[in-house]
């Protein structure tokens, strides 16, 4: 193995592959690489077969073009760079390592099929060339799928004796960003991709990066954390984090964020972190079973209503017309953020698979195209456990989104904010406007309900039972 030509003079040089983690605060991998070589090659991969399994949505393009961005502009503060390449992932890696003469590549491990087998491949390839992969757990989640599993399984199927057993375990203490990364010169770079590059991202899509992220983070915990249990659910106050999208591309470490929270202290600080466990809890599951990405977790038998009629309804679905406000609202929200609350994913799932008896499947995807922390771990396991095809322990529980629009938007706030149409209508009147006198409503064309609750909620039973 020969070192590149440019790289210094007997200088151990290491390959640092980041995936869903662009940030340099607590980040294992980069840490172990600085410790062991001279330079490090901080490598960012353009794989066309990421972009082929879902992720290349507009607006995850764009949040990631900001989180490169924001992440070259980090290294070079600190006299680096960052490397971006665009093919097959193993390839170019092995082609970067080359150039540079680097004997070990540092990875985060992930929890999808797809990220195993890039493990697999990339181990194959490094060590068939000579050299080493290291790849390191607990970097993308807090704990590592696996680390914690019940008695007689790889894995827990219910959340709360994971959340007990998972609350127990001894974390890791976040490091620091590092002071110094020495990159050696001449390992070729295409240009980092940039926001502006990218077409049909949603007007209020957020800005993404670690300095935003952090920012956002100290903010939240210090402002409103305390009032997160009592709030997490008030769609109009919106006193959420906001942090899933960081989270999701690692801007953020989740790790470092529950270390933050759990200083503070107190019953808000503790909700919260019981939401980031709900992911680590998903990310257990898809580990230990790859399929349900796409297949039910616990199959109900479900013959999911399809044709004419339930193309319109997944259309009136999609583009927030289904006659029910707080659904309606939310459904706009994801469309104008590429973001909705978090009550709002449930109450808009448990319409589409409970009301409108509609393929769990169908709703996983339109998430998908839009939402900028949409993963296959979360948003597909969190639609099976809304769907009842999941670990819900209450299967055939339905939202009712007139009674949920009263008790998490008891003004109508939110759904005012995002359906205009309805911005005449005085207070909680405006969760059943059917029932106003026409002259009290704005004529801003709102549609009727498309079905109404007791033939939906009907209907679903009815099919549960033959299943």
């Amino acid at each position: 193995m020969t070192a590149h030509r440019n790289a210094g003079a007997g200088a151990r040089v290491a390959v640092v592959l980041f995936t869903s983690d662009l940030r340099l605060h607590d980040h294992p991998p980069l840490r172990a690489a600085l410790a062991s070589a001279d330079e490090v090659v901080p490598l960012f991969v353009r794989d066309p077969a990421v972009d082929g399994a879902g992720f290349a949505s507009p607006n995850r393009l764009a949040f990631l073009a900001d989180c490169l961005t924001d992440l070259d502009a980090g290294l070079r503060e600190r006299g680096g760079r960052l490397v971006v390449r665009h093919g097959d992932t193993v390839a170019e890696v092995l082609r970067v390592a080359r150039e540079a003469g680097a004997g070990e590549v540092h990875v985060a491990a992930g929890c999808s099929a797809f990220a195993h087998r890039r493990e697999t491949r990339l181990r194959g390839a490094l060590e068939g060339d000579g050299r080493r992969l290291a790849v390191h757990d607990g970097v993308v989640t807090v704990l590592p799928p696996g680390r914690v599993t019940p008695s007689g399984s790889d894995h827990f199927a219910v959340f709360t004796p994971y959340y007990r057993r998972w609350s127990a375990e001894p974390l890791r203490s976040p490091a620091g960003a590092p002071r110094a990364v020495a990159v050696p010169a001449g390992v070729r770079s295409e240009a980092v991709p940039a926001r502006a590059g990218v077409a049909s991202v949603s007007g209020g899509l957020a800005v993404g990066g670690e300095r935003e992220g952090r920012k956002r983070m100290s903010a939240w915990l210090s402002r409103h954390v305390g009032a997160y249990g009592d709030r997490h659910d008030d769609m109009a106050g919106d006193v959420t984090s906001r942090l899933s999208p960081y989270l999701h591309f690692g801007a953020v470490s989740a790790t470092e964020a529950v270390h933050r929270a759990r200083a503070l202290g107190g019953p808000g600080a503790e909700a919260f972190v019981r939401q980031v466990c709900w992911r680590d809890f998903n990310h257990q599951l898809l580990n230990a079973r790859p399929s349900v990405s796409s297949e039910d977790y616990r199959p109900r038998q479900d013959r999911w209503r399809t044709g004419t009629a339930a193309g319109a309804d997944l259309a009136a679905w999609k583009e927030g017309r289904t006659g029910y406000p707080v659904v309606d609202a939310a459904m706009r929200q994801l469309a104008h953020e590429g973001w909705m609350h978090n009550r709002g994913r449930l109450l808009t799932a448990s319409f589409l698979t409970k009301t409108l008896y509609l393929d769990w499947r169908e709703g996983a995807r339109h998430f998908l195209d839009l939402l900028v922390d949409g993963d296959v771990a979360n948003n597909q396991l969190n639609w099976q456990w809304v769907a009842g095809t999941g670990t819900d322990s209450r299967p055939n529980r339905v939202l009712n989104p007139v009674l949920q629009g009263r008790r998490y938007d008891p003004e109508g706030t939110y759904v005012r904010r995002w359906v205009p149409e309805l911005r005449g209508v005085a207070g909680g009147s405006v969760h059943e406007p059917w029932k106003l006198p026409e002259g009290e409503r704005d004529a801003g064309g709102y549609p009727a309900p498309i079905v109404t609750l007791a033939e939906g909620l009907e209907r679903f039973r009815q099919a549960r039972a033959r299943g």
